[in-house]
């Protein structure tokens, strides 16, 4: 069940995607050249959703966060890592599937650079995990905790923030 609800929502965020139009080459372009912010309040309205979802069903007792350690090594390096391979290719990760799903099969080369990286990353674990990973690793800790507020209070203060954000970009025109 598990297996079809995650089928399900990812066939949702794909269709998402499309209709946002952020699949397209020319908002990839624009989102890196910092020119074009639809691709951001996009993923900002995402986190927001996922925010709020995630708070609600935990408070419903339906799910269990599993949080994971916040390690700025691993952030910084891997951040750097996904956007050369965003700038490379044209897309990223989410939207190199979107891509192949409207036809366009020049994104299969970051869907097989993805795999070939989080292979890689597998086999090298045991030696990140003492380097890259151990660099200003503070636990697992989530905003709420780093800030001491109740999840609710955080969630609301980042919607506050996100709609401050988009009223910016909207009226600069981005």
């Amino acid at each position: 069940m598990q297996l079809i609800l995650g089928l399900t929502t990812g066939i949702i965020f794909g269709v998402l995607l499309q209709k946002a139009r952020v699949i397209r080459y020319d908002k990839q372009l624009g989102a890196l050249r910092l020119k074009d912010m639809t691709i951001v309040k996009f993923m900002l309205s995402a986190i927001l959703t996922a925010m709020i979802g995630i708070y609600l069903l935990r408070d419903l007792g339906l799910v269990e966060l599993s949080v994971k350690s916040l390690s700025l090594g691993g952030q910084i390096v891997g951040g750097l890592l996904f956007g050369i391979g965003w700038a490379l290719l044209g897309y990223c990760p989410g939207t190199s599937w979107g891509a192949v799903g409207e036809g366009r099969y020049d994104a299969l080369w970051g869907i097989a650079g993805g795999w070939l990286g989080a292979a890689l990353y597998a086999e090298s674990y045991p030696f990140m995990q003492s380097t890259v990973l151990a660099w200003g690793d503070y636990g697992k800790i989530t905003l709420p905790q780093l800030f001491g507020l109740h999840h609710w209070v955080m969630a609301a203060l980042v919607a506050v923030a996100f709609l401050a954000l988009f009223r910016f970009l909207e009226k600069k025109g981005l």
